[in-house]
C-alpha cells in the first residue's frame, strides 16, 4: 500500500473575465463564480493528480500542463489522465476535503462521487468528499475561493 497528498486552491474570478463555468470534480456548478484560472481550474481534479504524482513521483501538472495550456487544453481530466498513466497499483481509497464558503458542495456530494469513480475507474463506495467552511478562518471559508486537499492510497498489483 502507497499513500500520498495532493492539495490545489484557486481563487473565484469576481469579474467574470474567463467566461468558463465554475467546475468542481468534473462536475459544472451552473450559476456559480468560476475560478480564475488557465485552465478550467478545477481543484478537486488538481488535488488529485498531484496526489497521484506523490504516488508515482512523476509530475504532471507544471511540465506537461503548460504546453497544454498554450495549445487551448484547458480541461483538467486531460491532467489526471495523464497522471493514471503511470499509476501501477488500484485505488483502495481517495479521501476529499474542501474548504470554501460557497458554491454549496453537500448537494453535489454524489454526482461528484460518481464523476470522480469513472475518471479513476474505481467504485463510488471509495470515494469520500466532505466539506467545511472553516468557521470562515481562512480566505476560502470566507468565500474567495475553494481549497482541496485529496488523500489517496493505492494497492500495489
Amino acid at each position: 500500500m502507497r499513500v500520498a497528498i495532493g492539495q490545489d486552491s484557486h481563487r473565484f474570478d469576481l469579474e467574470h473575465k474567463s467566461g468558463k463555468p465554475l467546475i468542481i470534480a468534473g462536475v459544472v456548478f451552473e450559476g456559480e463564480t468560476p475560478f480564475e484560472a488557465n485552465s478550467d481550474g478545477d481543484v478537486v481534479l488538481h488535488a488529485v493528480t498531484r496526489a497521484i504524482s506523490g504516488i508515482t513521483t512523476i509530475d504532471v501538472i507544471g511540465p506537461k500542463t503548460k504546453q497544454w495550456i498554450k495549445e487551448g487544453k484547458l480541461d483538467s481530466r486531460l491532467y489526471l489522465k495523464e497522471a493514471l498513466k503511470d499509476l501501477d497499483g488500484r485505488i483502495a481509497h481517495l479521501s476529499i476535503s474542501i474548504e470554501c464558503k460557497k458554491p454549496r458542495i453537500t448537494p453535489k456530494i454524489p454526482e461528484m462521487r460518481k464523476s470522480l469513480a469513472e475518471l479513476l475507474d474505481t467504485d463510488e463506495r471509495n470515494i469520500g468528499i466532505t466539506a467545511t467552511s472553516g468557521e470562515e478562518l481562512t480566505d476560502f471559508g470566507r468565500g474567495l475561493g475553494v481549497n482541496v486537499f485529496a488523500v489517496i492510497t493505492v494497492e500495489d498489483r
